[in-house]
């Protein structure tokens, strides 16, 4: 029988983490309370549940924001201090300025300033508990790999600088160069291995193994299977570690691995998606309209021509629209043409650098999700000059049209400007996997590291 070992998968972490940093809050309160004459939080009123409530939620809510949970930002002790300062402060910000649902103003100031004490300093201390011990290798994933090199050697890629997973062989037709574990496809016994190594998954791809091979791994799994070892396909693996869909799924079986998600035809997410549009974009024109006055200024010393520029984008089911943007780059910047903006783009005049990294070239697009021609979440709508040409190169990159673009999206998030053919076409798996598995939840991620990025100040 196999040995197996426990781990904790990335979403057992995240709940780990939440779940110990609410238990740390209510001990800390708790105990400044009874022991420190804190009296901000005071445990004998009646309202003490509702007032806990609502610092959770804040808490928890910035914690987002901020990337406290994060796994990347959990294993940095510069980043872990960071990230609950930051959460710390707003939510004693946002916490203390709730009118009705949180304690009244203390006189003494200073009870403000040990609340923000409270909710950062144990925190820390926990984090950097959390980031020592538990964050340990003996936690982490297992993993057997089979697949030929060409397969693996793309994995390879992504998993290596994972800190989630742990390579323990891979079974292969070749060593790849610069990974240990290497195992000969033509003499293994899977069912030896697995008994003299701690394994928690067994990843498979069949991929350019001749049947003879094929039939004799298929038995070796079967085997195994039925003892409890858990193994999944190539395709599957690499879709959860990248949270995009393989370039496997992009061919004339494509019906097989990509659906539409339910929520596509569920009208009741649909209306609060059309809902939460309007809410936002009505917010976003308020505030645009606000910072006016200093973008003119701004365009006027830094970046002189017209403050607005129009383009004509693809929308849903590919019919075009007018898309309305604050101009970011030199005048008659596509002269000879359109070309694909990249990342250090010479034409991005320098208050128009300013203007992407901090988003604000995007919000008139709030009057086209206002209209309709956009939502506030989906695949970013492309020209029509690039689409056509895309079309031609990438099969099946007008998949992408079946749902309304997006002021922001799943692509737009994790990866940067796409200006080759391969990088659109990465860009286009981000996409897919969207609209493979979009829900409410996965557009409350992209609106939170849609937030961080511009906060941090990461845009392009």
């Amino acid at each position: 029988m196999a040995k197996y070992n426990t781990y904790l998968d990335i979403s057992e972490r995240k709940v780990l983490l939440r779940t110990f940093d609410i238990l740390f809050l209510i001990i800390a309160l708790w105990s400044a309370y009874q022991y420190l004459e804190f009296s901000y939080f005071n445990f004998s009123k009646p309202q003490i549940l509702n007032w806990f409530l609502l610092l959770v939620f804040y808490y928890i809510l910035f914690g987002e924001i901020f990337q406290l949970y994060n796994l990347d930002v959990s294993s940095n002790r510069y980043l872990i201090v960071r990230s609950t300062v930051l959460t710390a402060f707003s939510t004693t910000i946002f916490y203390i300025f709730t009118p009705y649902i949180s304690p009244e103003l203390p006189d003494n100031r200073l009870q403000i300033v040990y609340f923000f004490l409270i909710l950062t300093i144990p925190i820390i201390i926990w984090r950097f508990i959390y980031s020592s011990v538990i964050f340990s290798p003996k936690y982490f994933k297992s993993i057997l790999l089979i697949g030929s090199s060409e397969s693996l050697e793309t994995l390879f890629n992504y998993i290596k600088d994972d800190n989630f997973h742990c390579i323990s062989n891979y079974i292969s037709d070749k060593e790849i160069e610069g990974i240990q574990g290497f195992i000969n496809i033509d003499s293994f016994s899977l069912t030896s291995l697995l008994q003299d190594k701690t394994i928690t998954e067994v990843v498979v791809s069949d991929k350019g193994f001749t049947q003879e091979k094929i039939d004799y791994l298929n038995r070796e799994l079967i085997s195994n299977f039925k003892k409890g070892v858990n193994i999944v396909s190539y395709e599957s693996f690499y879709e959860n570690v990248t949270l995009r869909v393989p370039k496997e799924y992009l061919n004339h079986n494509f019906y097989k691995n990509l659906n539409f998600s339910q929520n596509n035809s569920n009208r009741f997410y649909l209306f609060g998606l059309r809902f939460l549009d309007i809410l936002i974009s009505l917010l976003g024109l308020l505030v645009f309209i606000g910072i006016l006055p200093i973008v003119i200024l701004g365009n006027i010393m830094a970046n002189r021509g017209p403050l607005f520029y129009t383009q004509t984008r693809v929308g849903q089911n590919t019919e075009n629209f007018t898309i309305y943007k604050l101009r970011s780059m030199i005048k008659n910047a596509e002269v000879n043409g359109a070309v694909w903006a990249n990342k250090n783009d010479s034409r991005i005049t320098s208050f128009g650098k300013f203007l992407r990294n901090t988003r604000l070239d995007e919000f008139p697009q709030f009057f086209n999700i206002l209209k309709g021609d956009m939502s506030l979440i989906g695949p970013r709508p492309e020209r029509p000059e690039f689409v056509k040409s895309l079309e031609a190169q990438i099969p099946f990159y007008s998949i992408r049209h079946v749902v309304r673009p997006g002021l922001t999206g799943w692509a737009q998030v994790n990866y940067p400007y796409a200006n080759t053919i391969e990088e659109q076409e990465t860009k286009l798996r981000y996409d897919l996997y969207y609209i493979k598995e979009r829900d409410t939840l996965m557009d409350f991620k992209i609106l939170i590291k849609t937030i961080t990025t511009v906060l941090f100040y990461r845009g392009q």
